[in-house]
């Protein structure tokens, strides 16, 4: 069994680390994220959150496999959401974009009162 630390702070070993999102961790537990992995190449770390969980491998070929592999796979009803942890998926859609309140509600809406005195 792999040890329970990833290495976040190693810039040698970022490109190593893989990301996986979405995960069922109600039902996922870490032995299950390792034998998912595995066959991808070593792991030396994996740690696993509620949501989520981070699989480290010893280089960043196999952590580019595995990326490649299982992006995307379901398991346990969800959908994973896969990539190396030093390089975040970029458009994600409208998240965390500020939208006017015409984009939101239309522009038929007329913001200008003209009040009758």
């Amino acid at each position: 069994m792999a040890s329970n630390v990833t290495n976040k702070t190693d810039p040698r070993s970022m490109n190593s680390r893989v990301f996986i999102g979405n995960l069922n961790t109600l039902v996922v537990k870490k032995s299950d994220v390792e034998a998912i992995f595995s066959k991808y190449g070593k792991i030396v770390g994996c740690s696993v959150h509620k949501g989520f969980a981070f699989v480290q491998y010893v280089n960043e070929r196999n952590a580019r496999a595995a990326v490649a592999g299982e992006d995307g796979r379901m398991i346990a009803g969800q959908v994973l959401d896969i990539n190396l942890a030093a390089e975040p998926k970029v458009n994600r859609g409208k998240a965390g974009v500020k939208r006017s309140a015409a984009e939101m509600y239309g522009s038929s809406f007329d913001l200008d009162y003209d009040f009758q005195r």
